[in-house]
């Protein structure tokens, strides 16, 4: 069973090496990383040749985070599909091979697990710890949804359901996962235990007025896809995030 690492970067010198270098050092054997380049003008595109365990790699330009990632899977060749962005990295060496238990039964077509988001300059502090939860019907219109670095997909969801939708550049990792989980109830397992780390300062996290677009968008994604969502949504998604800031993350 092949996997499929997709990274997307853009001008990521800085945080680069920790994502390249984490996957290198999967114990699982079987896997292709895939690097997909906006055109970086740092030394981006010089660390990403010098890695040994890069399977495949472009640099051009490209119209943000998800356009990029759905180069990516279109690249993608393995029976599993997941994400790994630029500035993240696995928390030790056994994510994959975790992963791979999981799709070993083969009426599965997702898994996730938990994250924690850590500080740009020091790696080892945490600032939130996204503990997830078994799906439920009815979870997104709460504004939940699974870690999405955390998220593995079979490859032949992504060919039957849809890549990501360029209509919500901030949110269209909750449209999707909401799709898959939510829409179609495709089979999913929840594993409860941290795989990611991530460093703080994402695109859809790196201010008020960003957070607070990101959150415009996921109402919208619910109303595209006719999910009964009241005024209130969107505070209480913000709200539902003040938790991660208190829960203690337990590295097992």
């Amino acid at each position: 069973m092949k996997i499929s690492v997709i990274t997307v970067c853009y001008n990521s010198a800085e945080t680069i090496q920790d994502t390249l270098t984490s996957i290198a050092s999967q114990d699982y054997p079987d896997v292709e990383h895939i690097v997909v380049d906006g055109g970086s003008k740092d030394d981006t595109v010089a660390m990403v040749k010098a890695a040994s365990r890069v399977t495949r790699f472009i640099s051009e330009p490209d119209n943000g985070i998800y356009d990029a990632m759905n180069k990516g899977i279109a690249m993608a060749t393995g029976d599993i599909v997941g994400t790994l962005n630029a500035d993240d990295f696995y928390i030790d060496n056994t994510v994959l091979s975790q992963v791979a238990n999981v799709f070993s039964d083969p009426s599965v077509d997702i898994c996730y697990a938990d994250l924690v988001y850590v500080y740009a300059k020091n790696t080892n502090r945490i600032l939130r710890y996204w503990q997830s939860r078994p799906f439920e019907q009815g979870l997104f219109k709460k504004g939940w949804m699974p870690a999405h670095p955390t998220f593995f997909v079979r490859r032949e969801v992504y060919e039957q359901w849809g890549n990501f939708n360029l209509d919500f550049p901030r949110q269209a990792d909750f449209e999707l996962t909401m799709r898959f989980l939510e829409v179609n109830q495709l089979k999913s397992v929840y594993i409860p235990r941290i795989w990611v780390r991530m460093r703080a300062g994402g695109a859809s996290n790196n201010s008020i007025r960003g957070i607070i677009k990101g959150n415009i968008e996921a109402y919208r994604a619910c109303k595209l896809h006719r999910l009964e969502v009241g005024p209130f949504f969107i505070a209480r998604k913000i709200l539902s995030r003040i938790p991660q800031f208190f829960r203690r993350a337990v590295f097992r």
